[in-house]
């Protein structure tokens, strides 16, 4: 029904390509900008009939790296796919496409997972929108590049919920230039609060808590910045800047305010708990775990935390109960634990212990 063509940008990617193609092998045609490979990226796309060109990008952009890619793909092409060589596809995600694709349809939102857990089951996940019509379009900022519509009219944007890219980056390559291009990013254009929130947690990811509460209190206060999840996250990342300070006062009320901000969400309760459990307050513990646990629907978005999901509440409760000489509820909460992460040696010791106390206070 329609010509579909993927494009994607790549440098140093030879471990990838050939997963990389085998899934992008539903489109009519792939195109890949080489950014400047040293091993063999261009030469084994080429040998799988890839549409590659290299170009070095200098000084380097993403947002310009990308728009050069899209120019390859030609004008009769009437959806666009933008992935990287570290994604793949679900099979079968053409015809989901092109049955969900209207002639109007301008873009297209379905699922990415960003990370798995070692039992390949989802930790990040949310929906992304890389998938567009051909033209009217156009890769803006230097980093955390966004996809901006030219025209002023509104978008026609789908939902295609049987759509899934998952993530398998490789973990020693070098994401060092992000802070910069950020920095420039934010300096281009300093009222963009999506931006503005990213180098605040990039500043808090390298360890400069001073500038990440600065930049994210700053953040807060922008226009645009009304996405409450958003908010939230700010506010928990100016609170986890606090407590490497040691400034727990400060760190308690920050968490206070992004649960106000976002009632609905598990991250600001669980963070609380993680305070209180180094305050040794083991009442407020239990309280702010079981608070999250009210909480029963994930939203799909990129600020999740995955210790909000996974075993983290229960090992906090069992400690909680554990230090309150309540071992039966301990054991029952290590249990749970457990059961999300069955190979964790920590929990598996602590399990010990708290049935070790058990067997003690019988005997006694």
């Amino acid at each position: 029904m329609y010509k579909v063509a993927v494009y994607a940008i790549a440098k140093n990617e030879e471990k990838f390509v050939e997963r990389w193609v085998n899934s992008m092998q539903e489109a009519d045609d792939i195109y890949v900008l080489d950014t400047g490979s040293t091993d063999n990226t261009y030469e084994k796309l080429k040998s799988l009939g890839v549409h590659v060109k290299k170009q070095i990008i200098d000084p380097w952009r993403f947002d310009t790296a990308r728009n050069e890619s899209l120019k390859m793909v030609p004008q009769d092409v009437d959806i666009c796919v933008c992935t990287d060589l570290d994604e793949v596809f679900n099979k079968g995600w053409r015809k989901e496409l092109e049955k969900a694709w209207l002639s109007n349809t301008t873009r297209a939102m379905y699922h990415y997972v960003w990370s798995y857990d070692k039992y390949n089951k989802p930790k990040v996940s949310f929906y992304i929108e890389k998938i567009h019509a051909r033209n009217n379009y156009k890769w803006t900022h230097p980093v955390h590049e966004v996809l901006s519509y030219l025209k002023e009219e509104k978008e026609n944007k789908i939902v295609v919920e049987n759509i899934l890219v998952s993530h398998y980056p490789d973990p020693l390559k070098s994401r060092s230039s992000y802070l910069s291009l950020l920095e420039l990013s934010v300096k281009e254009d300093p009222e963009d609060d999506r931006n503005m929130h990213y180098l605040g947690r990039e500043y808090m990811f390298y360890g400069q808590f001073e500038k990440c509460i600065e930049t994210l209190k700053k953040h807060l206060t922008l226009k645009k910045a009304t996405w409450k999840d958003e908010r939230c996250a700010s506010m928990r990342f100016i609170a986890r800047s606090y407590l490497n300070l040691k400034n727990y006062e400060q760190a308690s009320y920050w968490y206070s305010l992004a649960i106000k901000e976002a009632p609905y969400l598990r991250d600001p309760y669980v963070e609380m708990a993680f305070l209180k459990y180094l305050l040794k307050d083991y009442p407020q513990v239990l309280y702010y775990c079981n608070e999250a646990l009210k909480i029963t629907e994930k939203y799909e978005n990129y600020t999740n935390e995955v210790f909000s999901w996974d075993y983290t509440i229960y090992d906090l409760k069992s400690i909680a109960y554990y230090n309150l000489k309540e071992n039966r509820a301990a054991l029952e909460n290590i249990d749970i634990a457990l059961r999300y992460d069955p190979e964790n040696k920590r929990l598996i010791e602590n399990k010990k212990q708290i049935e070790k106390s058990i067997i003690y206070n019988q005997n006694k």
